[in-house]
């Protein structure tokens, strides 16, 4: 009659490979981690702040901006009657950006010096955190704008909007 459960002799081997499995999983992502984090902050960016345009003067970290908003309402057709809420979206990206390059600037400011990975790990939360009040910001502008779009708008806003998330821009 055969037994009803696997006895831990007979299951070992396939525990043994699944927690060595797990514990490289866990180093590769430990060490994938302390690879990204350095990198962030030297003085070449890393491809998740490449966007804000490191290293570039005032002027030019301006008209990169202004392309991207003159980029974004060509392909949403902004309209007369929605201007003002395309107005507070366009704000809301010029904000973000200057609070970044702040960010970045205060960061390429600092003396050169040896990071442990707690600071690290404390500079990159403070980048993630202001990201992500910068996107709350432009979420409840661009909120606002969307609900006075035309369907095909919308759908063209879905569509620029998925490209990004996809990292296709």
């Amino acid at each position: 009659m055969p037994a009803k459960h696997a006895s831990v002799a007979t299951m070992m081997p396939t525990l043994l490979a699944r927690t060595a499995l797990g514990l490289v999983g866990v180093a590769g992502l430990a060490s994938a981690t302390l690879l990204v984090g350095p990198a962030v902050f030297s003085a070449e960016p890393s491809s998740h702040y490449r966007h804000h345009v490191w290293g570039k003067t005032a002027a030019e970290r301006a008209e990169t901006v202004e392309q991207r908003i003159r980029t974004l309402r060509a392909s949403l057709h902004i309209t007369p009657a929605q201007e003002a809420g395309w107005e507070g979206v366009a704000h809301v990206m010029r904000e973000n950006e200057t609070r970044m390059q702040d960010m970045i600037s205060a960061r390429e400011a600092e003396p050169v010096h040896h990071v442990t990975a707690p600071e690290d790990l404390r500079t990159y939360e403070r980048f993630t955190q202001a990201h992500v009040e910068g996107l709350k910001l432009l979420r409840a502008s661009f909120d606002t704008l969307y609900a006075t779009m035309s369907d095909a708008q919308k759908l063209e806003a879905d569509a620029v909007f998925d490209k990004f998330g996809n990292g296709q821009e």
